[in-house]
């Protein structure tokens, strides 16, 4: 397990690339399982990108900057070198900003903020770098099926509301034998957040509403993805932990990253002493010895592979030649 510190980044002035992106869905588009407004999502990640001409976005990039670190260290596990990796749900480049040309010639980063998309300069990244202004729950609208080698999605999955669908658009987007590596919050982030907010809640206003999104569940993950249609899975949980100042400044920095609510029929404002309340809660009852807050990100890691005739097959049931008791 990780801390963080929230600490400034040195910001440097940057050049945004131009693109012509594909049509994102109208906001009053109706399709299963809408949880999210996916509109109001993409209008908070645009101006995240334009907080500050995008500094002040920068300086909140350590929570996807660590998960990206660390979704790297799963892909160095695959001893392959691909032509193209497809960066989905990419933001402005957390993870593609670290892929090489000893693990790939070029990266296509696909997302559905467009000002998001274009945060970087193309001088930022070590490989060729093409980038796609699409929706995520829409892959298969601009990635023909059976075309990718590798998928990776680095903190963008908590925010679709048709899950199975897009895992099942991904398994067909990639070629046989293609790798996907996802990683997503869990249903355990922020809960010292969720907490405190519904406690302030029920205690000034005498009823909760939900302020903090809810994120899927880990032992969900394993089965959609065999839905899905993918082979050879791995899920594992991870966490990384950030120290605040107080509950105020985890609060400012999720709308800097673009992490604001955007449930469907959500409430827009927080009553000021119940925003008071849940911060004497937080610090009451997980407040840090120095008088810091923790808030903590649980990741969901996943690994599946698209079948393919020469994959390994495991063995049949009753076919080991060891007793377990004999190993243990």
């Amino acid at each position: 397990m990780n801390r963080l510190t929230r600490i400034p980044v040195l910001a440097r002035a940057r050049n945004f690339a131009s693109h012509s992106g594909s049509p994102l869905s109208s906001p009053n588009t109706v399709g299963p399982y809408q949880v999210f407004d996916r509109y109001a999502k993409r209008l908070q990640k645009d101006r995240s990108a334009r907080r500050d001409d995008g500094e002040k976005s920068r300086t909140t990039d350590y929570v996807r900057d660590e998960v990206a670190d660390r979704m790297m260290d799963r892909l160095l596990d695959i001893k392959r070198k691909f032509n193209t990796i497809l960066d989905l749900g990419s933001g402005p480049g957390h993870l593609s900003k670290l892929l090489d040309a000893e693990i790939t010639k070029k990266v296509v980063m696909l997302d559905s903020s467009e000002k998001l998309l274009h945060r970087e300069p193309d001088s930022e990244f070590e490989v060729d770098v093409e980038r796609i202004h699409a929706d995520e729950e829409r892959l298969l609208d601009v990635v023909a099926p059976n075309s990718q080698e590798a998928i990776l999605s680095c903190l963008s999955l908590h925010w679709i509301n048709d899950l199975p669908g897009v895992l099942v658009q991904i398994k067909e987007a990639l070629q046989p034998d293609g790798v996907f590596i996802g990683a997503m919050f869990g249903g355990d982030t922020l809960f010292e957040l969720r907490t405190s907010l519904q406690l302030a809640q029920l205690e000034r206003e005498g009823g909760i509403s939900p302020h903090v999104s809810p994120m899927t569940d880990t032992r969900d993950v394993s089965n959609l993805l065999g839905r899905a249609g993918f082979a050879l899975l791995t899920v594992d949980v991870d966490e990384v932990r950030v120290a605040y100042p107080s509950m105020f400044e985890l609060m400012e920095d999720l709308r800097d990253m673009g992490e604001n609510n955007t449930i469907v029929g959500r409430r827009n404002f927080v009553h000021r002493d119940t925003l008071a309340a849940a911060s004497a809660i937080y610090k009451a009852l997980h407040g840090n010895e120095d008088g810091s807050v923790p808030a903590t990100f649980q990741i969901i890691w996943m690994i599946g592979w698209k079948p393919a005739p020469n994959q390994p097959k495991p063995l049949e049931r009753g076919s080991g030649k060891t007793n377990l008791k004999d190993v243990l």
